[in-house]
């Protein structure tokens, strides 16, 4: 396999981690609020917003990534 057809894969699995470590970060931030720390929560999740905002990019090239040709 050559390296060119290496990278579509590991920008998927580079993509999934980044799914993952969003959600288990959006649970620590559930359980800081619910802790009485309401300020602390809402900067975490305002972080969190440019996994969302980037989200579709990275799932449309992606996919045209890994498009045969």
């Amino acid at each position: 396999m050559p390296n060119s057809d290496l990278l579509p894969s590991l920008l998927s699995k580079l993509y999934e981690n980044q799914l993952a470590l969003e959600a288990s970060i959006m649970e620590i931030s559930n359980w800081v609020e619910q802790r009485g720390s309401a300020d602390v929560a809402e900067n975490v999740r305002g972080a969190l917003s440019a996994i969302d905002n980037n989200e579709e990019f990275i799932k449309l090239t992606l996919a045209v990534l890994m498009a045969p040709d």
